[in-house]
């Protein structure tokens, strides 16, 4: 495996060992490839996908627009589930670019984290 991938990897270990999900405050996951990025809202004490969206559909010239239409989109389907507050899970990602343009848009969504 690439070694930038192990690294990521290792620090969502890290992460995951403090960050975790319930009923009230399900954990807000993040995944990034190289053109998409995908969310989803997870209830970790049952092991459930609560709500997921993805930027393959979005419009948007950047990877970063593309990303603040996710959150959006993703706080849009938390909110009919009558979810308010999440914990955010950046998954191993630095909190720059296309990862803060998603927690931004989740935020101007109504999301709280």
């Amino acid at each position: 495996m690439n070694k930038k991938v192990e690294k990521r990897i290792r620090r969502h270990g890290k992460i995951r060992s403090k960050v975790s999900g319930t009923s009230s405050r399900p954990r807000l996951s993040v995944f990034r490839s190289n053109k998409f990025i995908y969310a989803q809202i997870i209830d970790d004490s049952k092991a459930t996908t609560l709500a997921a969206a993805n930027s393959v559909k979005a419009t948007g010239k950047t990877l970063s627009e593309r990303a603040t239409e996710t959150g959006k989109e993703i706080a849009k389907v938390a909110k009919a589930k009558k979810i308010e507050a999440v914990v955010f899970d950046r998954g191993g990602y630095m909190y720059t670019g296309s990862i803060k343009a998603l927690a931004d848009g989740a935020r101007e969504g109504g999301l709280t984290f």
